[in-house]
C-alpha cells in the first residue's frame, strides 16, 4: 500500500466524480459554449456573491492574471515573505507583468494592516515603484495550512480602500479555511477586489482553477487567458468534476484537518522530531532533530514502507492529507512513525 502525503494535488476523481464526467455537457469553452463550464463559472460566482467567474488550468494562471489587470509594469505589489505567488510561480510576477514585489515578514506567511500599510510606497517619491495591490494566500502553503484572522484581513481591506490598492486573494486552499474557521465565501467576495480559488487540490478535481471578481475584470480576464495559453475546449468534462467537488467534497476537509492534527500529535511525541508548527487545516511542517536522527534517514525510512513526503528546505518537511489519504493509510503511517 503506497501513501502519498507530498500535496493534496495527487488525488484521483471519485467514482461520483468520474460518472459526472463522463455524463457532461460539453461544448467550446473558447467559444463560451461550453454549458458545464458556463455553468461552473456561474456557480462560483454566486458561492462568492462577485459578478462573475472564469475557468482556467491552474491556480498558478488565476493569480498570474489578476496580477495582470490589476497592476502596470514598473508598478510592486505588497505580499508576505512566504507567498505563493512570490516563491512558487516562476517569477511570473516580474515576467508576465513587470512588476516588483515588496516582501512582508509577517508570522507563518500572515502579515498585519499595519506592516501593509508601512510597506506602501509614497505616491509622490517617483524613484520607487507604486504600490497598486497587495496579494493575500488564505491557507498559506509554506506557512504550514495557517489560516487568516478574518478581521485582520478586514483590516488590510481598509488600508486599501484608504490608499487606493487592489485587493487579491489567493484562495488555493481557501475551502479548507472555509471549513476551518466555519467562514462563508461570500464574507470573502464583499472585500476582495478578485479571488483566486483551486480546484485540484483539497476538493479532489485533476485539473482547474476558477478566478472570481466584477464584469469588467472578468471579461479582461479572459483576453489575459488567451494569451497566456490557458484557452481550453471541451473542458466541460472537467468542470463536471468541479461542480460534484463543490456539492460533494466541502465539508469532509475536516476530515483532512482531523488528520493531520492526529499525524502532528504523533510527530510532537518523538524525541527526534525538534518542531512541528502549529496545525489547523491539512499540512503538517515540520524539522528534525540532526543530532539524533538525520532527515535522510528518516525520510529513507519512510521510503522504506512506501510512505511519501516531501522536503520544503532549510530543514523543513511537509505532509498533507487529502482525499486519497484513507482511514487504513492513517493507522499505518501512525504505527510506521512511532516505530522510527
Amino acid at each position: 500500500m503506497e501513501i502519498n502525503l507530498i500535496s493534496d494535488t495527487v488525488t484521483r476523481p471519485t467514482k461520483g466524480m468520474l460518472n459526472a464526467m463522463m455524463n457532461a455537457k460539453v461544448g467550446d469553452d473558447v467559444f463560451k459554449n461550453d454549458p458545464t463550464v458556463n455553468a461552473l463559472e456561474t456557480k462560483v460566482a454566486e458561492l462568492f456573491g462577485m459578478d462573475a467567474a472564469l475557468y482556467f488550468p491552474s491556480g498558478t494562471m488565476t493569480n498570474q492574471t489578476a496580477i495582470k489587470l490589476h497592476t502596470q509594469p514598473g508598478e510592486q505589489l505588497i505580499c508576505d515573505k512566504y507567498a505563493h505567488v512570490f516563491n512558487y510561480e516562476g517569477g511570473g510576477v516580474s515576467f508576465n507583468s513587470g512588476v516588483s514585489c515588496k516582501l512582508i515578514d509577517g508570522h507563518r506567511g500572515m502579515m498585519t494592516a499595519e506592516q501593509v500599510e508601512a510597506a506602501i510606497n509614497p505616491t509622490d517619491f517617483y524613484h520607487s515603484p507604486l504600490t497598486s495591490l497587495v496579494c493575500i494566500e488564505n491557507t498559506t502553503n509554506k506557512g504550514g495550512g495557517a489560516c487568516w484572522d478574518f478581521q485582520e484581513l478586514l483590516k488590510i481591506a481598509t488600508v486599501c480602500k484608504k490608499h487606493g490598492l487592489k485587493y487579491h486573494l489567493d484562495g488555493a486552499r481557501l475551502w479548507n479555511a472555509l471549513v476551518a474557521k466555519k467562514e462563508s465565501p461570500k464574507q470573502y467576495g464583499e472585500r476582495f477586489d478578485s479571488i483566486s480559488v483551486c480546484l485540484s487540490k483539497g476538493l479532489g478535481c485533476p485539473v482547474g482553477s476558477v478566478l472570481v471578481g466584477n464584469e469588467e475584470l472578468i471579461h479582461n480576464a479572459f483576453r489575459v487567458r488567451k494569451v497566456l495559453g490557458g484557452g481550453m475546449r471541451q473542458a466541460g468534462f472537467l468542470a463536471a468534476a468541479a461542480i460534484y467537488a463543490l456539492e460533494h467534497h466541502v465539508e469532509r476537509l475536516s476530515e483532512d484537518h482531523s488528520k493531520a492534527k492526529e499525524l502532528g500529535k504523533v510527530l510532537e511525541s518523538l524525541d527526534f522530531i525538534k518542531k512541528v508548527e502549529p496545525i489547523e487545516t491539512n499540512i503538517i511542517i515540520f524539522e528534525i532533530d540532526e543530532k539524533q536522527l538525520s532527515t535522510d534517514d528518516f525520510l529513507a525510512k519512510l521510503n522504506e514502507n512506501l510512505i511519501a513526503i516531501i522536503g520544503m528546505g532549510q530543514g523543513k518537511l511537509r505532509m498533507v492529507t487529502h482525499l486519497d489519504y484513507t482511514s487504513e493509510m492513517h493507522e499505518k503511517t501512525i504505527r510506521i512513525l512511532k516505530a522510527i
